[in-house]
């Protein structure tokens, strides 16, 4: 699942807001996340436990890997949610 797009489409932080999604902000990434369609697979805590770590607050800490593996690890998730927006 592409983690930057709804139904192909990019995603925006008014439309993450909107639907329910959390900000973690992160430098060079920010990471969204909506526990209420999360179907806890773990794929986000297996893929990056430095980003993604459940016990911890806050839970995603965007900065603890590069954007790259994060946008990968979130692109893992097969619920929808988490989502992400790359600065540029």
């Amino acid at each position: 699942m592409d983690g930057s797009k709804f139904d192909q489409e990019p995603v925006t932080e008014a439309k993450l807001v909107a639907e329910g999604y959390r900000k973690y902000q992160g430098e060079g990434i920010d990471i969204y996340y909506n526990k209420d369609i999360c179907a806890h697979i773990g794929n986000c805590v297996r893929g990056n436990p430095e980003i993604f770590e459940v016990g911890r607050r806050p839970w995603i800490i965007p900065d603890n890997g590069s954007v790259e593996n994060a946008s990968y690890v979130v692109d893992t998730c097969p619920s929808g949610a988490l989502k992400y927006i790359i600065k540029k």
